[in-house]
């Protein structure tokens, strides 16, 4: 832009003169435009809340002609049902006795029913005298805050409300899980004898621990009687966990004790079971195994001394606690794991009990068990017996109690189903006679 004169105008002056045009307009502007367009409601009422004024901005808010309410309508007259009750037991009694309110919260009533949340301020305007003439109101529109404050309350809820859904799906899931340990203990216990028989001449003594009490454990043991005076006893693990490890337990259970009954040699017995075995799992391509040591116990009584004689196809040798306070291993080399092979080889040995003698089975969650400070060794056979030599000797409650001890000691490192059978000659004749001792 150049002046008439042809010389060029300041950098600077147009824009100097655009803001002062733009002051100079505001400053033009009439007190009763910024009172009627003002960005918010502005009404004034009589102290009886006739409305005396009220601004455009208002009465375009609520959709109301200003012949209808100045002067005709009361400040009431413009909220909801809940608003006017609201207006007559705390606004009023309280700007009243305050002079003023700040930012309270009401609903008024537009034309076509609908509600208008808003935040409203009132004061009293006082005479010279200072009486009270009129009340003057501000109203501002709230529908945004009330939109979010709605929002927030909804997403309160459903959090709540999914809290409530977790909180009870826990419940549920506690519940369900409790119900299925329980019946997971009465299936466990179906699988192993509630208790051992009394065997004249003899003490015994049993313990199974369960590592997992959500899952069905795979050792299992027996002690029966077969023909004459003697007894069939046997201990083993089957390989999984869970229902399927169950229905090999229970196959390998009551085979063994039908084949005990039909022949009672320990080495035949578990040929019986491993060709049971192999037959019923090898064909469908998914073959089942155990480990399994089985016994034939004779007690001498007062004839003579009692004989024990052991097969075990893959399983740890069994423990003898002697009465001297020495510890021993009865080997049973060559056995291998029954139902791998069509005709699997039995390990075989022989021991005689004298009177304070104990002989041990257990599974091989005792010797797996996981020691040191990382848990990362196992405890071994060697460490066993070298806790069996501390031990010896020992009647069979007595080393059953010991390695329950044993046993809890592991802690988390014991990870695994262990079953622990002990079968002993008592040292001195009991005049309470033979005792069983079972724990679990």
């Amino acid at each position: 832009m150049c002046r008439t004169s042809g010389v060029p105008e300041p950098a600077g002056a147009g824009d100097e003169a655009s803001t002062d045009a733009a002051f100079t307009a505001l400053l033009e502007d009439s007190a009763e435009d910024l009172y009627e367009s003002a960005p918010c409601g502005y009404l004034s009422t009589m102290m009886d809340g006739t409305i005396a004024k009220i601004n455009t901005t208002l009465l375009d808010w609520l959709g109301l002609d200003r012949d209808a309410v100045a002067g005709r309508k009361r400040f009431a007259d413009l909220l909801t049902v809940g608003g006017k009750l609201y207006h007559e037991t705390h606004f009023a009694p309280l700007l009243r006795m305050q002079g003023e309110l700040r930012g309270i919260a009401l609903e008024m009533r537009r034309q076509d029913g609908s509600r208008l949340p808003v935040l409203v301020s009132a004061v009293i305007k006082h005479g010279t005298e200072g009486e009270p003439l009129l009340i003057r109101i501000t109203v501002f529109d709230a529908s945004d805050r009330r939109a979010y404050e709605k929002e927030l309350l909804h997403r309160r809820r459903e959090a709540e409300r999914a809290r409530a859904e977790a909180d009870e799906a826990r419940r549920q899931a506690e519940a369900d899980r409790a119900r299925l340990a329980d019946a997971l203990a009465v299936l466990q216990r179906s699988l192993v004898p509630d208790s051992l028989p009394a065997v004249p001449g003899l003490e015994t003594a049993v313990h199974y621990h369960t590592a997992a009490p959500d899952q069905l454990g795979g050792d299992f043991y027996d002690l029966f009687p077969v023909a004459g005076d003697r007894w069939a006893f046997f201990l083993g693990d089957v390989c999984g966990k869970g229902p399927e490890a169950a229905s090999l337990t229970s196959l390998t259970r009551y085979t063994l004790r039908a084949a005990a009954h039909h022949d009672p040699d320990p080495a035949s017995a578990l040929s019986t079971l491993n060709a049971v075995l192999h037959e019923r799992y090898t064909g469908d391509g998914n073959p089942r195994y155990c480990t399994c040591i089985f016994g034939i116990i004779e007690p001498g009584g007062d004839q003579g001394p009692t004989t024990v004689r052991l097969a075990s196809g893959g399983h740890p040798p069994a423990l003898v606690l002697r009465s001297d306070g020495r510890a021993e291993f009865l080997p049973t080399p060559g056995g291998l794991l029954i139902g791998v092979v069509p005709s699997a080889p039995i390990g075989t040995a022989e021991t005689v009990l004298a009177p304070g003698d104990t002989v041990v089975l257990y599974t091989d969650g005792l010797t797996e068990a996981r020691i040191g400070p990382a848990r990362d060794d196992l405890y071994g056979e060697d460490a066993l017996h070298a806790f069996a030599t501390d031990h010896a000797p020992a009647a069979p409650h007595e080393v059953i109690t010991a390695l329950t001890g044993l046993l809890e000691s592991f802690g988390d490192g014991l990870d695994d189903d262990t079953a622990l059978l002990a079968l002993g000659v008592p040292a001195a004749p009991s005049p309470m006679g033979p005792a069983t001792h079972h724990t679990s």
